[in-house]
């Protein structure tokens, strides 16, 4: 399984399944990241966290330890 914290500054991956439970989950899948989405890692902060991803034509800033909840391919 491949999370979305390791993938690296300018790669793109598609979400293939979110783990985690209740209000985590359903606070990334509010942030439009749902099974099938495009992600492209634009940046990571200089001591790894966060990092920050294009997702449906907006940027946004994730916790590593969000993105490893992500399953992507």
């Amino acid at each position: 399984m491949k999370t979305l914290r390791e993938i690296r500054v300018g790669e793109t991956a598609t979400v293939v399944k979110l783990h985690g439970e209740g209000p985590v989950k359903r606070r990334i899948m509010d942030m439009g990241i749902t099974r099938g989405v495009e992600i492209f890692v634009r940046k990571v902060a200089p001591l790894g966290d966060p990092m920050e991803l294009n997702v449906r034509g907006y940027e946004l800033s994730l916790r590593k330890a969000d993105a490893e909840t992500i399953e992507v391919r």
